[in-house]
């Protein structure tokens, strides 16, 4: 049986054992895998929290520093400066910031930042803060513009931040003054807003000056509202005399602008933000009517023209008519002659022009264009110089001595004519009063030297000796007059005075002459008023004078 079985074995295959391993977890993987949980939670929480990184350009990196300097807006962190590298064309700092996940929609292209340190400026100190804790970057966010990550960073703190409400402004004018940034902006002496910013406009050859004025007194700036420049302490000596206007103490320190409706104006639209305004070099200025026709004329002096410069008035009757704009030298080679011509620009609008229809006078203001167009005037220039039309150097101030040009209408001036064949119409001129009068003195002077005064001198002492001899004849005959009728006249006085007396007692109060006249006057009275009674009676009664007068009855 042993060897059967050993042959069936030798015949069969044997199988093959499965060997199979159960697998089991194992407690020992449950650290890493919680940790790798945490680690991918942390991750994803990091990344979905993480804000936008960007950068900004500065000119200078003075009081940053990576990983320590923050960004803040109104003193909460928005963010944190990572890494601080030069501009690649090394004239500025390039600051990497990582900022905060909320701060997100505000990154756009209208944001501004700025490097916050200490600083006193306008008259106010801010940014004290900075000088124990380090200088940090301000943020003023914006939700208006497109999405950015790159910005350039302001050298100067805003001065308004984007959450303030109220309205900012251009003002156009020709120089800047003292106006400074964060110059005050007044409203009836309040202050209401203050200065931006300010830039040369190339365009306009002129100085930009961006002003805000805060809520609600930017609903006050009206379409028609005017600027005008309150720095400092505005005092001007002209031809009208001197003026002195300023605002306030810190207009006069800091400089400042302020704006108001000139009078009796009415208040048009409120104006928009950003609307560009004219600003006006003081008070007076915005209450000045503006004119589009200008005249220019020439007027030529032989005079001394000390005290008369460019902006001197040009008056008519008083009324003011243009201003001086130039004044200059000529001589001519030739003769030698020296005339100094001044060209002036007359505003013909002021002149309300009157023109007779059938007989009556109007003021036609629908063809005031027409009739100003080539009149100047407001006439015809040639037939006004037939008139007498002249010009002539006044002096506006005895202190300052500041001339002015009148023009007005001179008859008895010598006859001149108006040259039209130069670039300007040329208006004759007349020397001054006071050269009028040092002409007639110098005539007069001239007629005194003609006067022989030698002869009349040599003929004075003639007479003189003559009147020496006369002289002494009429005391020699005084004395004779003296001895001889003296006792002649003494004794015609008394008789005068005799006479008189006797006339005293004759008209006297006491005379019987005059107690007489007394006596008659008073009888002719009693008759005049016994006449007076008669003649009433009569006028009572006519017919008494036919029956007579009636009897009492009884």
């Amino acid at each position: 049986m042993n060897q059967e079985d050993s042959e069936m074995k030798q015949g069969e295959q044997v199988p093959l054992a499965l060997v199979q391993t159960k697998r089991s977890f194992s407690i020992v993987w449950v650290v890493p895998i919680i940790a790798l949980l945490i680690g991918g939670w942390l991750t994803f929480k990091a990344m979905s929290e993480k804000g936008p990184v960007i950068t900004i350009a500065f000119e200078t990196a003075d009081g940053l520093e990576a990983d320590k300097t923050k960004i803040k807006f109104k003193d909460v962190a928005i963010g944190k400066v990572t890494k601080i590298v030069l501009s690649q064309d090394h004239s500025g700092v390039i600051v990497t910031a990582e900022m905060s996940k909320d701060s997100e929609a505000y990154m756009k292209d209208k944001t501004q930042f700025w490097v916050v340190r200490a600083q006193v400026a306008a008259g106010e100190v801010s940014g004290l803060g900075t000088l124990l804790s380090g200088a940090y970057i301000g943020c003023n966010p914006s939700n208006e513009g497109q999405w950015a990550d790159h910005f350039t960073g302001l050298e100067k703190p805003p001065l308004i931040t984007a959450d303030m409400p109220g309205r900012h402004f251009l003002l156009h004018s020709q120089q800047l003054g003292s106006l400074d940034r964060g110059a005050p902006v007044y409203y009836r002496g309040i202050k209401v807003g203050q200065v931006v910013d300010y830039d040369y406009d190339l365009d306009r050859d002129g100085v930009d000056i961006k002003i805000f004025v805060k809520g609600p007194f930017h609903e006050k700036v009206y379409q028609n509202s005017r600027f005008w420049n309150a720095s400092g302490v505005n005092l001007t000596m002209d031809a009208t005399g001197i003026n002195l206007d300023t605002q306030s103490l810190v207009s006069i320190m800091l400089g400042g602008v302020s704006f108001d409706l000139p009078e009796h104006r009415d208040r048009a639209d409120q104006a928009e933000a950003e609307r560009v305004f004219k600003l006006f070099k003081d008070r007076k200025s915005i209450e000045e009517k503006t004119y589009a026709i200008k005249r220019y004329y020439l007027m030529y002096f032989d005079q001394n023209v000390r005290g008369l410069s460019a902006g001197a008035p040009v008056e008519m009757k008083g009324i003011h008519m243009g201003e001086v704009i130039e004044v200059k030298l000529e001589i001519n080679r030739e003769t030698q002659q020296v005339r100094i011509p001044v060209l002036i620009m007359v505003e013909p609008e002021r002149v309300d022009v009157l023109i007779t229809d059938e007989g009556a006078f109007i003021n036609p203001q629908d063809k005031r264009e027409e009739i100003l167009g080539d009149k100047g005037l407001g006439y015809d220039l040639a037939k006004a110089v037939e008139k007498g039309l002249r010009a002539q150097l006044k002096t506006g101030n005895l202190l300052t001595g500041q001339l002015y040009i009148d023009v007005d209408f001179y008859p008895e001036a010598p006859p001149a004519t108006a040259d039209m064949s130069g670039v300007y119409p040329v208006i004759p001129t007349i020397p001054t009063p006071l050269e009028q009068i040092t002409e007639s003195v110098a005539q007069i002077v001239k007629k005194v030297e003609t006067i022989p005064f030698d002869k009349i001198g040599q003929d004075l002492q003639v007479a003189v000796k003559a009147l020496g001899v006369t002289l002494a004849e009429i005391k020699t005959i005084s004395g004779q007059v003296n001895q001889e009728t003296i006792p002649k006249v003494n004794a015609a006085l008394d008789r005068l005075q005799a006479t008189l007396q006797g006339v005293e007692a004759t008209l006297g109060p006491d005379s019987a002459l005059n107690y007489n006249a007394r006596k008659v006057t008073d009888e002719l009275s009693l008759t005049i008023r016994s006449l007076r009674s008669l003649l009433e009676y009569l006028e009572r009664d006519p017919q008494a004078l036919i029956l007579g007068k009636e009897g009492v009855k009884k």
